[in-house]
């Protein structure tokens, strides 16, 4: 087993939400956004699905529909399928994620969002094998504490995330939510970090990580003013729409 990487560039570094992106020729989770945020120096947060052939895409949403018009869940799909489909109008693709991987070659740190709602296993192992062979440095999250629940059981040396908030327009039972905005969960995804929205975080359920030691992140700041005002509750936000700088983190 590999050992453990160190993970203080997520304290340190400006992490850029789907990427540098804007609504113009860099759409979110593109190649154009992940090449400014570079170019700019930041850390990149990420998502991925798997396919219905195993293919790994970098693709936010379940749905295709808000970002290619196509109205068909992602997973009911093959590569072929979605290759040629632009984002937005741009003349952007839907990336593969080792084509990302080749693309960032370490250049910064990458945050990567799995996005699996049902039973852990073969997004996770698929991720996984894409990554060992990857020498950068990079840390996974997900919701679904069972899915960081796979690396913590198969690859400890990963560093791992639990991503939370308010679900408050999550269709999910009540009991469901209860247990996962609370971070009751946290038994079976063993994170480093909490990733939690930004709006909630000077709740209960986050205080009580930050005194059990556990480092915490916010999402999704979408003006200076959020994000200013939630690195008072954290140590580093995920951001996007405007540029930081680095040394903010050091003047909370």
């Amino acid at each position: 087993m590999k050992n453990r990487v160190n993970c203080s560039w997520l304290e340190t570094k400006g992490i850029a939400h789907r990427g540098f992106h804007n609504n113009i020729d860099a759409p979110e989770n593109s190649i154009k956004a992940f090449e400014r945020a570079i170019e700019l120096g930041y850390a990149i947060e990420l998502d991925i699905h798997i396919l219905l052939d195993n293919n790994i895409v970098v693709f936010h949403d379940d749905n295709l529909k808000r970002l290619t018009g196509i109205d068909k869940l992602i997973e009911d799909c093959t590569y072929d399928e979605i290759s040629n489909l632009n984002l937005q109008d741009s003349q952007e693709k839907i990336p593969l994620f080792k084509d990302v991987l080749t693309l960032v070659d370490g250049k910064v740190e990458l945050l990567i969002e799995l996005k699996n709602r049902g039973k852990a296993g073969r997004l996770e192992k698929k991720t996984y094998d894409l990554l060992k062979q990857y020498r950068g440095e990079y840390a996974i999250q997900s919701f679904n504490p069972f899915s960081v629940g796979w690396f913590y059981n198969n690859a400890p040396s990963v560093i791992r995330g639990q991503l939370s908030g308010s679900y408050r327009k999550e269709k999910l039972s009540l009991v469901t939510k209860f247990l996962l905005k609370n971070l009751l969960l946290n038994s079976v995804s063993k994170p480093d970090f909490i990733n939690y929205e930004i709006k909630y975080l000077d709740s209960f359920p986050v205080k009580l990580q930050k005194l059990r030691g556990k480092l915490i992140l916010g999402w999704t700041a979408k003006s200076e003013e959020e994000y200013k005002e939630a690195l008072h509750y954290c140590s580093n936000v995920v951001f996007e729409g405007f540029e930081i700088k680095v040394i903010d983190h050091c003047n909370k």
